[in-house]
C-alpha cells in the first residue's frame, strides 16, 4: 500500500490545506464510575446513578477505580502508545450547571497514555499514519435538559463522573476523508479491545474536532473547535464547510478568531458557541485527594498478554492464510463482530484454507449487501453462520448450482431452517445426469442451426447456448456438464 496523498482545496488565490486534529472522549467500558461505585448503566431514570461522590458532597472522596485504569493501559497498547508508569490527576476548572464539583478530575501535563498512531486506509489501496499525541482518563459531566420546562433547565447527573478516556491526534489528518477514516478505525481498535462500545448515538463516542486552513507548506493557522460531534457523516460534512468558511474569510482579507463551533445538521453548517478556552483559563493544579497514579512494567506487560487480535492483524492473517485479497479483508474485519461471523463460517465449513475465499464473497457480496439493503447489522442476521456454511458447503458438493444457491440463500432469509432440508424438500438439487442434460442441449443446437454453425468461428458465444440450457433447466443443471456437452457437440 503507498501513502496517501491528500487533498487540497481551490480558493480564489490558489490552493488551501486543511490542517485537522482530533480530540475523541471515549466512555470507558466499566460498570461503575471513574472515582465512585455508582451504575454507568445508560438509559436509567435521570439521578438514579448518582453516588454522593458524584455529587459532590462535603467530605466525599474520589477512588480510583482500577478497571478504567486497565482499559486506559490497554488502549494505549492497542494504539502502540508509550505507557507512562507514573501519571497525575488534575483538576481542571471551570464552572457548569451540570458539574457540581465546580471542577473536572482530569489529566493535563502527566497522562497515563503517550505518543503512539493509527494507520487507516483510504480509497486506491493508499494509508495515512496519523499521530496519537496522548490519551488521558477524566470524569464526564452530567447532562442538561431544556425540554422539560418552558421556564427552566433541569439537570440529569447519571453521567457526571464517567470515565472517559479522551484520545488526543496530532495534528496529521489533511481532509475530511482522513478524518471519517481515522474516527472509524478508532472506534473499531476501541471495540476489539472491549475498552468502549463505540456507540456513538448514546454518546459513548464523540469527538471535538479542530480545523484550520493555510496555503501548501506555510505555518500553522489559526484554529477553530467543532464540539460534541456524533456521527462520522456529520464530521465529515462539518470539516468540509468550516475550512471553506475559513478559507473565504482570509481571502476577503479577515482573521480567524480562535473559538468554539457547533455544527447544525440541518443547515450543514458551523455556527460560533464561544471563544476558546486556553489550559491557563482552566487553572490546571494536582488534585490534592488522588495520589500520583503508578504501577509497574510487569502490571503493563501482563495486559499486553492479554490483547485479542486487532484489526490490522486480523487482516494480515486473512490475506496469509485465507487467499483473500487486501479489500476484501478489511472489509471483514472493519467490525469485530463480522470477523467472527466470517471465522464462524469456516469453521463450519471445516477447511479454512480451501473454503476462505468463496465463504468471503459469500458473506461480503450477499449477506451484508442484504443486511446493508434492509439497515440491518451483522448482529441481527436472519442467516446465521452456521446455514451461511451449509449453503457454502452445497455448492461445493456440487448439490446445487451458483444460481440455485442464491435462490436458497432467499428463501433460508425469508423462512429460516435447513439449508440442506430445504434443497431436498423443495427438489433443489442440480442435474448431473448427463442424458437428461444431453437432451436438454440437443434441443437447443437443434432450434438454433445458424448460432451453432457460427460458433466455431465465435467460440465466446458458447455462453449464449450454456445460458440457454441453464434456463430451460431451471437453473438445474450442472454448468460444467452443459459447458462439456455443448463443446463436444459443437466440435469446439
Amino acid at each position: 500500500m503507498s501513502t496517501a496523498t491528500h487533498k487540497l482545496l481551490k480558493g480564489a488565490t490558489g490552493d488551501w490545506e486543511m490542517v485537522i486534529g482530533m480530540e475523541i472522549h471515549a466512555q470507558v467500558t466499566s460498570n461503575s464510575k471513574l472515582f465512585s461505585g455508582a451504575s454507568t448503566t445508560f438509559g436509567g431514570e435521570p439521578n438514579s446513578h448518582v453516588s454522593l461522590v458524584d455529587a459532590a458532597m462535603p467530605g466525599m472522596l474520589p477512588v480510583i477505580n482500577e478497571e478504567c485504569v486497565r482499559q486506559a493501559v490497554r488502549t494505549g497498547l492497542g494504539l502502540n502508545a508509550t505507557i507512562n508508569l507514573r501519571s497525575v490527576f488534575d483538576r481542571k476548572n471551570y464552572f457548569y450547571p451540570d458539574s457540581p464539583q465546580g471542577y473536572q478530575i482530569s489529566q493535563y501535563k502527566s497522562p497515563i497514555v503517550g505518543e503512539g498512531e493509527v494507520v487507516v486506509e483510504l480509497d486506491g489501496g493508499k494509508t495515512a499514519t496519523i499521530g496519537i499525541e496522548r490519551l488521558h482518563l477524566e470524569q464526564d459531566a452530567g447532562k442538561l435538559l431544556h425540554d422539560q420546562s418552558p421556564t427552566m433547565s433541569f439537570v440529569d447527573l447519571n453521567r457526571c463522573g464517567v470515565a472517559l478516556m479522551e484520545i488526543v491526534s496530532k495534528p496529521d489528518i489533511r481532509d475530511a476523508e482522513q478524518a471519517k477514516a481515522y474516527v472509524t478505525k478508532l472506534r473499531s481498535i476501541l471495540r476489539y479491545l472491549g475498552t468502549c462500545d463505540g456507540d456513538m448515538e448514546k454518546g459513548s463516542l464523540r469527538a471535538d474536532v479542530n480545523v484550520s486552513v493555510r496555503k501548501p507548506g506555510a505555518p500553522l493557522g489559526t484554529r477553530c473547535e467543532i464540539k460534541n460531534m456524533n456521527s462520522i457523516t456529520f464530521i465529515g460534512q462539518a470539516i468540509e464547510y468550516e475550512a471553506r468558511r475559513q478559507i473565504e474569510i482570509l481571502e476577503d482579507g479577515g482573521a480567524i478568531d480562535q473559538e468554539t463551533r457547533l455544527y447544525d445538521p440541518n443547515k450543514g453548517e458551523t455556527r460560533s458557541m464561544r471563544s476558546k478556552e486556553e489550559a491557563h483559563d482552566y487553572r490546571y493544579f494536582p488534585d490534592p485527594d488522588l495520589l500520583p497514579l503508578e504501577f509497574s512494567q510487569g502490571f503493563v506487560d501482563a495486559l499486553k498478554t492479554e490483547l485479542p487480535e486487532l484489526p490490522d492483524q486480523k487482516k494480515t492473517r486473512f490475506v496469509a492464510d485465507f487467499g483473500l485479497s487486501a479489500y476484501d479483508a478489511s472489509v471483514l474485519v472493519a467490525e469485530r463482530e463480522s470477523a467472527v461471523f466470517y471465522e464462524t463460517v469456516l469453521d463450519k465449513l471445516g477447511n479454512r484454507t480451501r473454503d476462505g475465499k468463496m465463504a468471503a464473497n459469500w458473506v461480503i457480496n450477499e449477506l451484508f449487501g442484504r443486511l446493508n439493503k434492509e439497515g440491518r447489522d451483522i448482529t441481527g442476521s436472519p442467516v446465521d453462520a452456521e446455514q451461511l456454511a451449509a449453503i457454502i458447503d452445497l455448492i461445493g458438493e456440487g448439490t446445487i448450482s451458483g444460481k440455485i444457491a442464491k435462490d436458497l440463500f432467499e428463501i433460508t432469509w425469508q423462512e429460516g431452517g435447513d439449508p440442506r432440508a430445504l434443497v431436498e424438500s423443495r427438489g433443489m438439487k442440480q442435474v448431473t445426469d448427463l442424458s437428461a442434460i444431453e437432451k436438454v442441449v440437443d434441443e437447443i443446437i437443434a432450434a438454433n442451426p445458424d448460432k451453432a454453425a457460427q460458433v466455431k468461428d465465435k467460440p465466446q458465444s458458447l455462453g449464449w447456448f450454456v445460458g440457454q440450457v441453464m434456463k430451460a433447466s431451471g437453473g438445474k443443471a450442472n454448468p460444467q456438464s452443459v459447458n462439456d456437452l455443448l463443446k463436444s457437440k459443437l466440435g469446439i
